[in-house]
């Protein structure tokens, strides 16, 4: 069988992408080389629909004992008592907990798209918003914080059956503690999904779920470096409050109605490779030192916040606790869309996003959003955050000049080169 030259150019090609740029996106991470083996290997020829011991097809003996030491590393990672590393991303967890502790119609509280949200927790664009009465709760316009008191007056009137706490544009830690106290007075499931800051949690930097959220989700990229995937884990598991049995009239627990709801639920087989790639993630992040990758993201996101504070930018909530930052550029007269375009060209990337209280629409936005844990992974430290700024800024500042985007861009690639990526690939 012949390589097939034109694929494998481009995956070549994406590489020096990679190589050459600043990447800037707080979704995105470098996986080990070891990851990416792993994800590249056998196991994605074996079909395994259920779950370890309890497969529909045979052979399955080596993939079972691949997949439970994904689920003992995971649950050693956030000292879980149960795991299911199934979900094929982190939108597919979600979906499995709804699926799980919801009727259509149910009402569920999350935080507003507009404010820094998930789609998948409550927009009218998503499962999410169609099925389920979503409900919202925001930040101040003050301060850019969460504004909890908004959280509690609307969950003690509309009583919904879910509260979800997680963002995918919010730079500051939760308050988990405070979210779980009115759930139980409102009799709410407290949905954690902790997709961007799960690695800074897994350090013990950040608060901790766990301890007052019912069920947590998670991306397996992202902070905790690992393969695009989902994760759902209980550390306290615990009677489902629906009071459904099993087959011999015993009350299910969660674990059981999510397990279902993952597979046959909304699930066929497992991508046994992925959760081979993630096996080895997990051990990965039980090493010692992802502790210090993790101190040294937070590093590097607080210096960078600071080097563009003093160059006039506008953070919200003016500044991070995690690896993220969401900037405000309306007193900068550049829409978010004009500026991720932009510094694409210089080759230097991040995305446009809305900010609270945006008057532009989701296409165009007024803001960015910039995160760190790509570039940590890369070597980057904190005395290089201040030259990142920089070109940031000259970029932002001379948005029309091709022949300052092109100097940048000539710039980026060199100072890129003294944090080698994947020498390993040639």
């Amino acid at each position: 069988m012949q390589q097939d030259s034109v694929i494998f150019n481009l995956i070549r090609k994406e590489l020096e992408r990679q190589r050459n740029g600043i990447e800037l996106i707080a979704s995105e991470n470098f996986t080990s080389l070891q990851v990416m083996q792993a994800m590249g290997s056998v196991p994605t020829n074996k079909y395994a629909e259920g779950y370890p011991g309890r497969r529909y097809y045979g052979g399955c003996e080596v993939v079972d004992e691949i997949e439970t030491i994904a689920i003992e590393r995971l649950k050693q990672v956030f000292n879980a008592s149960w795991a299911n590393v199934q979900p094929h991303s982190g939108a597919q967890a979600n979906t499995a907990v709804f699926l799980a502790c919801l009727k259509p119609g149910d009402k569920i509280l999350g935080l507003d798209l507009s404010m820094g949200g998930h789609l998948t927790h409550g927009s009218p664009a998503n499962f999410s918003g169609k099925y389920y009465q979503a409900l919202f709760y925001g930040v101040d316009r003050e301060s850019g914080l969460i504004n909890y008191e908004q959280l509690e007056a609307t969950a003690r009137a509309e009583k919904p059956k879910m509260i979800i706490c997680g963002a995918s544009a919010y730079s500051r830690d939760w308050d988990y503690r405070r979210i779980r106290a009115v759930a139980d007075e409102v009799g709410a499931l407290v949905l954690a999904d902790i997709a961007h800051p799960a690695g800074l949690i897994a350090g013990g930097l950040l608060n901790d779920p766990f301890e007052h959220c019912h069920i947590v989700t998670s991306t397996t990229h992202k902070t905790l470096r690992g393969p695009r995937g989902g994760i759902i884990a209980l550390r306290h598991d615990f009677e489902n409050p629906f009071g459904v049995k099993d087959p011999k009239g015993n009350t299910r627990m969660m674990s059981s109605l999510l397990d279902l709801a993952v597979f046959p639920g909304m699930q066929g087989g497992p991508l046994e490779h992925i959760i081979a790639a993630k096996a080895v993630a997990f051990g990965e992040i039980l090493e010692p030192g992802f502790k210090a990758y993790g101190q040294q993201i937070i590093r590097n996101a607080q210096a960078m916040a600071s080097a563009l504070v003093a160059r006039g930018y506008n953070l919200i909530s003016n500044g991070t606790d995690n690896h993220l930052m969401l900037i405000d550029l309306r007193n900068k007269n550049l829409t978010g869309k004009k500026a991720q375009e932009t510094l694409d060209k210089a080759h230097i990337t991040l995305n446009k996003n809305a900010v609270p209280f945006d008057d532009k629409s989701p296409f165009v936005t007024s803001g960015i959003r910039v995160g760190v844990a790509a570039i940590t992974t890369r070597g980057l430290q904190e005395q290089h955050m201040e030259t990142v700024a920089e070109l940031i800024d000259r970029v932002l500042t001379h948005a029309d000049d091709e022949g300052v985007i092109a100097d940048v861009r000539n710039e980026v690639k060199a100072f890129m080169q003294q944090f080698p990526l994947y020498p390993e690939l040639g």
